[in-house]
């Protein structure tokens, strides 16, 4: 598993794929994150910031997975999932290669954020917080991404438009009654833009919905995915 992984990353970065995520990361950085808070009372919004760039991540990270997963050929995947075998392994090398690279996503996305936060003086708890919540909603954006991949629509003027309903589902789901099916941003958002304290206590809930959440629709993920053996 490990070598395809490093081989479909590879791949991915060869095919210059990664310039379209980067750039999109790029523009939110230049033009929204570098008006970083100033003043007394900068911890508060700092802590905000790191609330927001997990929300602004969430579809860049699926599209991110998305291009991953469908930089092999039909042929090329299907003689990878030969070599190593088993089905579920080629699928979850595809997972765990997207979201590797999302993780460095997240991190090129969180420099100036993380560095904010620890000029404008927000605890560690916080500012580890936040990188925590990058990671498990990475998580829960590159498995966004996988549905809309080829191995589940094969058609790729299907996979797009899909793709960018998915992001406003789950959004859409997330300001309703519905909320516990789709991931808890406005939940994290809220605790993030009610200061350090709030954001720290209110992670584990928001923490324990991502990893419920990542969990079902990861394994049915793997269950559905089209890979020939």
């Amino acid at each position: 598993m490990i070598a395809l992984v490093r081989f479909l990353v590879a791949g991915y970065l060869w095919s210059a794929r990664v310039l379209q995520p980067l750039i999109v990361i790029a523009l939110i950085v230049v033009v929204v994150l570098l008006q970083g808070p100033g003043g007394p009372d900068a911890a508060e919004p700092a802590v905000g910031t790191l609330g927001d760039v997990a929300a602004f991540m969430f579809p860049v990270w699926a599209w991110a997975a998305r291009g991953l997963l469908d930089t092999q050929p039909d042929e090329q995947r299907a003689l990878s999932a030969t070599a190593v075998g088993r089905r579920w392994v080629a699928v979850g090398a595809g997972l765990l290669a997207a979201y590797g690279v999302n993780l460095a996503l997240g991190m090129i996305a969180l420099l100036v954020p993380l560095l904010q936060a620890v000029l404008a003086g927000v605890p560690v708890t916080a500012v580890l917080t936040g990188c925590g919540l990058s990671a498990l909603v990475a998580a829960a954006g590159t498995l966004l991404g996988a549905w809309t991949s080829r191995a589940i629509i094969p058609n790729p003027g299907l996979s797009l438009p899909a793709l960018l309903g998915g992001a406003v589902a789950v959004l859409l789901l997330g300001i309703g009654r519905l909320a516990w099916l789709s991931v808890p941003m406005i939940a994290w958002l809220r605790s993030a833009h009610g200061g350090p304290g709030a954001f720290v206590d209110g992670f584990p809930g928001v923490a324990l919905h991502l990893v419920l959440w990542s969990a079902v629709v990861g394994g049915a993920y793997v269950a559905a995915a089209r890979v020939r053996v």
